[in-house]
């Protein structure tokens, strides 16, 4: 194994910086993974690669970028009890304390240790590098079934939707509207699709993200962002709207969108990160009896489930990958990401950079 590996580092300045940096090794309860695939977050665009947005421990801490990292395990510390070399994982993108009442629920995303609380690439290194060390408690086994770009999607993006869409709850009695089909409104049209969902409806401004819904089977029909879209939907359900409601884009207006559009006794959930949002609760909410959710990431045991049920649906979130990239060219996905004018972005290595 080489000594030193290629990095990406994000300034803040809308730049990625490659950097030459040791080959960690891994220490007591830790595995060394050699990175397949690592895509690019929304959230790493708004709050890294643009500014550093984040404060105190939530802050980006000038580490290896990436946290939708999926490998192959090539060493494995003291102390490891389940995975070994050789172990195809996922990356679970929080690294928690372990032992406060979120993380023992697995919603390490919501640990509430400021000392022990780390994300991957963001205040410890990630997945946009060769390497990568890991907790063991962080890994997902990844079935052959799927591949390692599959795998990073569900690191943050799939496992993000899969987790809103279990609150509200989807069934062939549903048809739902999505606000924002970038990757993660993507995902959840692939995900309310293998759930059964009547019909799904899309609403975006780009219209590559737009066109993408649409090639791949995602949505059923898809409308330009404007303020006739709450009248719109309602003409595509028969006049009474939708019973469930994601809105992916955290923009006010597509919220208030999501919210309106949705029918009496619907269910709303918001998993877009930002923004903010005006409503009237009355009309909007209480009157109708509408139920509006908050959704963040998702817990270790609900990805481990839909894993499983990635293979048990034939479903593989690569799919939505539309542009793929080595290391090497870092800075041309984060500036495609950027853009918008894609579907997901990786950046990927070995059999995974096809």
């Amino acid at each position: 194994m080489k000594e030193t590996m290629t990095a990406a580092f994000l300034p803040g300045d809308s730049t990625v910086e490659l950097r030459t940096v040791p080959v960690p090794a891994p220490g007591h309860g830790e595995v060394l993974l050699r990175v397949k695939a690592s895509t690019i977050c929304g959230s790493d665009i708004r709050c890294i690669y643009h500014e550093h947005l984040g404060k105190g421990p939530e802050g980006y801490q000038g580490v290896i970028a990436g946290h939708e990292p999926c490998g192959q395990i090539v060493a494995a510390g003291e102390g490891c009890r389940r995975f070994k070399t050789g172990d195809r994982v996922i990356v679970y993108h929080i690294s928690g304390c372990g032992v406060c009442n979120d993380c023992r629920r697995g919603y390490m995303i919501s640990c509430t240790s400021e000392k022990y609380r780390r994300a991957y690439g963001w205040q410890r290194d990630g997945g946009m590098a060769g390497y990568m060390v890991a907790e063991e408690k962080d890994l997902i086994a990844l079935p052959d079934e799927l591949s390692f770009a599959d795998g990073a999607q569900v690191a943050c993006g799939f496992g993000t939707v899969y987790e809103g869409l279990e609150k509200i709850g989807i069934s062939g009695n549903h048809a739902v509207l999505i606000t924002g089909l970038g990757p993660v409104g993507l995902a959840t049209g692939a995900l309310c699709r293998k759930l059964g969902a009547n019909k799904i409806i899309g609403i975006d401004v780009v219209p590559e993200r737009m066109k993408i819904a649409i090639d791949l089977g995602l949505c059923d029909a898809v409308l330009a962002s404007g303020p006739d879209n709450v009248t719109e939907v309602r003409e595509l359900t028969g006049g009474f709207g939708v019973e469930r409601a994601v809105d992916c884009s955290a923009h006010h207006a597509a919220r208030a969108t999501a919210i309106r559009a949705t029918r009496k006794w619907g269910k709303v959930v918001f998993l877009g990160e930002g923004g903010t949002v005006e409503i009237n609760p009355s009309p909007d909410l209480i009157h109708d009896q509408k139920t509006l959710y908050g959704s963040w990431v998702t817990s270790t045991w609900l990805m481990e489930e839909l894993v499983e049920r990635l293979v048990r649906w034939n479903l593989h979130p690569a799919d939505i990958i539309t542009h793929r990239f080595p290391l090497e060219r870092a800075s041309e996905a984060y500036a495609l990401m950027a853009s918008g004018k894609c579907g997901k972005v990786a950046v990927c290595a070995d059999e995974e950079l096809v």
